[in-house]
């Protein structure tokens, strides 16, 4: 089963681990997972994060970490119908990071997880990047950010199929 994800996260360089805001899970069907953790601190963030990211995180409750890791485990098991989970971020590197990190290192994975995310933009790279579809409203917005990486995978499938590459 493919899954389209993002994160919201603060980064702060070196010193600091990337740590998450939220996460925004679509799988292949359409079927959507929105967390926000109780588990950042917003003096943390930084002043683009503030104005970018925090007044889109919505209403939904804090939940710590561990629960968040907990629930995406579970969520993605049950979407998955015991197939192994295919994950697609764009620019994914931070977040599958972060991803990651919910579960505590990357060997920490749930068994028959893979330990990387497929790019959506190295795909549109690979196909001569082509201009991908609008996002339109909530941009920075985990589930937003997830439900157009669908999108955008969608329509560099079909575009890729339409040159016969699949």
């Amino acid at each position: 089963m493919r899954f389209f994800l993002d994160t919201e996260f603060i980064e702060r360089g070196p010193k600091y681990p990337v740590t998450l805001i939220s996460i925004g899970i679509v799988d292949a069907r359409g079927g959507e997972l929105y967390l926000v953790s109780s588990d950042f601190r917003e003096e943390d963030c930084s002043d683009w994060v503030k104005a970018n990211v925090l007044p889109y995180l919505g209403k939904s409750p804090r939940l710590p970490l561990s629960d968040i890791a907990v629930l995406v485990r579970e969520w993605v098991d049950l979407q998955s119908e015991g197939s192994k989970p295919e994950f697609w971020g764009y620019y994914s590197d931070y977040a599958w990071v972060v991803f990651a990190q919910m579960f505590g290192t990357m060997m920490d994975l749930p068994k028959g997880w893979p330990m990387f995310c497929l790019d959506i933009k190295q795909y549109a790279d690979s196909l001569g990047n082509p201009k991908l579809p609008e996002q339109g409203k909530g941009e920075h917005n985990a589930l937003a950010d997830a439900l157009w990486n669908k999108d955008a995978y969608d329509f560099l499938d079909k575009l890729e199929s339409t040159r016969g590459g699949r």
